[in-house]
């Protein structure tokens, strides 16, 4: 079930600040609190969406489409020309905040 009160959330509404890199009607990308690379960016639906199978299931087909076809963008716009792409669904899986999102991982080279 979707926490209304995650942290993504309340970064999307600026409840709470959040260093956004890109924004549209759609998503936000932001840097990582706690980068694990160089480069560490965030992209984040602006959707209710829990993980990538909540957004692929729920989420609009051009939403959808907008999302994975602006991670390369961001990742370019932000340096990060050669990139790994995460996202973790559920917390076995590594998934901390509840709310779908992908990692952009970049930088000097990234250990499996």
């Amino acid at each position: 079930m979707y926490d209304k009160n995650n942290v993504f959330a309340k970064i999307i509404k600026n409840d709470i600040a959040g260093e956004k890199l890109y924004e549209d009607e759609n998503l936000i990308a932001i840097k990582d609190i706690n980068p694990e690379a160089d480069i560490h960016l965030l992209v984040i639906p602006k959707g209710d969406y829990v993980d990538l199978a909540d957004f692929t299931t729920n989420a609009s087909a051009q939403e959808i489409e907008h999302y994975f076809k602006m991670i390369p963008i961001i990742a370019k716009e932000n340096g990060a020309e050669e990139y790994r792409i995460v996202s973790n669904s559920g917390a076995s899986a590594g998934q901390s905040v509840f709310h779908f999102h992908t990692h952009i991982l970049s930088g000097s080279k990234l250990s499996m």
